[in-house]
């Protein structure tokens, strides 16, 4: 079995700067790709901007800018704002790339003709711009796109056809035997119900007259690739796929998952595994779907003025903190709000007043008692006496110490949900270690306990720093930079287990997280 694990991201349209819509996906795809790496996983992290097609000529020629100009300065956004987010992607693919990108697409498209899936045809119908995609009269809500509130366009033009009824059965067999798993369960059950109305053939292509933006069809200038072949080929050009050096497709395809936003799951989850299917190419192992961003329960608009802009929370509070909100406060897989007192609140209840002060009074104390050298004696394990909601720490009138908790208990909880994606449920499970640490504390009140035992003080002290040490390895991939900032502080040394043994303290100069 391979030890390699590859995540993606949509690519993310670039008629615009980012918002919190593409830096929620694209967290969530940093912190599963910083988990596989931390258990270590060869692993293969990409995003990147999909470039092509009518709103960007549109959004360019508004500016006076040619669309080449225009989406390289809007990919510098992105670049600039997944740096401040630490954003540990392996590659960013364009789909303007000529040398990285188009033999990709161009090659699916091949693969596409030579199975007898790709027709000539008439479409005549709806498209809108902002989805960049045809709708049909059932999809609209009073005469509008549901998703950008715009009036679509009628049009009839001659484009190519992609033969997407063939497969239909074939992907409900794979999605419903598990070949293809989709998260959450209800967004399974959207896609099985797409595929029992038996969608009908879409369109691939439009005309080079049109739509001068893009890869042109292979042996037909006159037709520029639609942005199905276009952009989710991005998955399979950024490996090398339709290149000579496909050492990287050999490796990490099939996908082990795609982070998508749930506007554009039928795209991913209905045509992507009918063009591989076509293509002969290994279906994505899972489809990780997750909800909108909303803000006072309302979709962001810049028309209602409750646009949040991630560089100001950033500046503000640190990118760590940014990173603890969308992995802790937005459900994975549902809508999730954000605002600004709610992320106050839960920076200075949760983050200062929490981690924050349990790590540097901790510190504070093994300096102060200890000079920092702080080891495990004879005495052994301290049992806990705090007992955790769902987790009693007493057994048989016995306790149990916080290394036989974290170990038995907390990692291996912690361990199921980042593998199952439950980002939420991960961070759950490290701040029940967070409480159980300070529940320690307040039940032994080592303070006063170091002036009558010195030798159990100690003991006491290692259990919260082993502790401590076991949150900063939980949280990185989240909260990067803490983690390394906790680590630091403790300077553990580990045993033949690699276990922690002995700490070689160093108190922070200032707080991790100033209260706000």
């Amino acid at each position: 079995m391979k030890n390699t694990f590859y995540v993606t991201t949509p690519i993310f349209y670039a008629n615009d700067a980012p918002h919190m819509g593409h830096i929620y996906t694209t967290v969530l795809a940093d912190i599963i790709a910083r988990y596989h790496r931390m258990v270590g996983k060869e692993t293969f992290f990409l995003t990147g901007t999909d470039e092509h097609g009518d709103k960007i000529i549109r959004s360019a020629t508004a500016t006076g800018k040619g669309p080449q100009a225009f989406v390289d300065a809007n990919v510098l956004k992105f670049k600039e704002l997944f740096s401040s987010l630490d954003i540990s992607y392996d590659f960013f693919i364009r789909t303007s790339d000529q040398e990285n990108h188009w033999p990709g697409a161009k090659a699916v498209w091949t693969k596409l003709v030579a199975a007898g899936d790709i027709y000539k045809g008439t479409y005549r119908g709806l498209y809108c711009v902002g989805c960049e995609t045809f709708i049909t009269e059932k999809e609209l809500v009073s005469g509008k796109c549901p998703l950008h509130d715009t009036i679509p366009e009628r049009i009839e033009e001659e484009n190519y056809f992609f033969r997407l009824s063939k497969y239909t059965n074939e992907i409900r067999e794979k999605i419903e035997n598990g070949d293809i798993a989709i998260f959450p369960q209800a967004r399974r059950n959207e896609t099985l119900a797409l595929l029992s109305n038996d969608p009908v053939d879409v369109s691939f292509s439009r005309p080079e007259g049109d739509i001068p933006w893009g890869i042109p069809v292979p042996n037909d200038n006159g037709q520029m690739i639609y942005v199905w072949c276009d952009a989710l080929s991005n998955y399979l050009s950024a490996l090398g796929f339709g290149r000579d050096d496909h050492e990287n497709f050999d490796k990490f395809w099939p996908a082990d998952v795609h982070v998508i936003g749930k506007d554009i799951s039928r795209f991913h989850t209905v045509i992507w595994p009918a063009m591989l299917l076509s293509a002969g190419i290994p279906l994505p192992k899972t489809i990780l779907i997750h909800g909108f961003i909303t803000s006072r329960g309302k979709k962001m608009s810049k028309t209602i003025g409750n646009v949040v802009d991630p560089n100001q929370y950033i500046a503000e509070f640190g990118s760590d903190s940014m990173r603890y909100y969308l992995a802790r406060e937005i459900p994975t897989t549902e809508d999730g709000d954000f605002t600004y007192e709610r992320f106050v609140e839960l920076y200075n209840a949760n983050l200062a007043n929490g981690l924050g002060n349990l790590v540097s009074r901790t510190l504070k104390m093994a300096e102060r008692y200890f000079s920092g050298s702080v080891m495990k004696n004879t005495i052994g394990d301290i049992p806990l006496r705090t007992k955790l909601e769902k987790v009693s720490c007493v057994a048989n009138g016995e306790g149990y110490g916080i290394p036989y908790v974290i170990d038995n208990m907390f990692l291996p909880a912690y361990h199921k949900s980042m593998e199952s994606f439950d980002i939420n449920g991960a961070m759950d499970e490290i701040w029940k270690i967070i409480r159980t640490l300070d529940g320690y504390i307040a039940d032994y009140e080592p303070f006063k306990l170091i002036k009558t035992d010195k030798e159990k003080t100690e003991n006491i002290i290692w259990g919260v720093l082993y502790g401590l040490y076991y949150v900063s390895s939980a949280l990185a991939p989240v909260m990067p930079r803490t983690a390394g900032s906790i680590s630091g502080f403790l300077r553990a040394s580990l045993d033949k287990e690699g276990k922690p043994r002995a700490f070689k303290t160093e108190s922070p100069s200032a707080p991790l997280f100033a209260r706000k």
